[in-house]
């Protein structure tokens, strides 16, 4: 692991080579460029960490709440007898709508497909940003595989 710069800012960030050693400054690579570029797999966001931590964690986050809250609408739409279904069912006549069976199944259904669909996008979008200095993905590299 690399020692600590001595530069609060991160300005004079050391880079070392394979042996641990230090590299000169003029040896240094260029830091990666921060902004949208087109990758093997689309477009995809050079970010710094910080905000890819936050990127990654609240997209994955979204994405599995709403996959859940969809598979439990979908669930209430096709069972009768649901927990969630009887609570709707509940508030809504306490309001003062009485919704058909058939209409209630089908809104229930489409939020339900809706909620898994916003959370697809909500995680696929999340996948297409990347720190400073991450690499490049698999497809994009140079190396040759071992595996068989």
């Amino acid at each position: 692991m690399a020692p600590p710069s001595s530069d609060p800012t991160g300005a004079d960030e050391r880079r070392d080579d394979e042996t641990g050693d230090p590299l000169p400054k003029e040896e240094r690579p260029e830091p990666e460029p921060v902004g949208a570029r087109e990758g093997p797999g689309g477009r995809e966001v050079v970010v710094p960490l910080s905000l890819y931590k936050v990127v990654t964690v609240f997209s994955t986050l979204i994405a599995v709440v709403t996959f859940i809250f969809g598979f439990l609408l979908l669930d209430a739409a096709t069972l009768q007898t649901s927990t969630l279904r009887r609570l709707l069912t509940g508030l809504l006549t306490a309001v003062g709508v009485t919704p058909p069976a058939d209409t209630l199944t089908a809104v229930l259904a489409v939020a339900g497909l809706a909620s898994i669909t916003f959370g697809s996008a909500v995680y696929v979008l999340g996948t297409r940003f990347r720190a400073q200095g991450m690499g490049k993905s698999q497809e994009d590299s140079a190396e040759d595989s071992d595996n068989g």
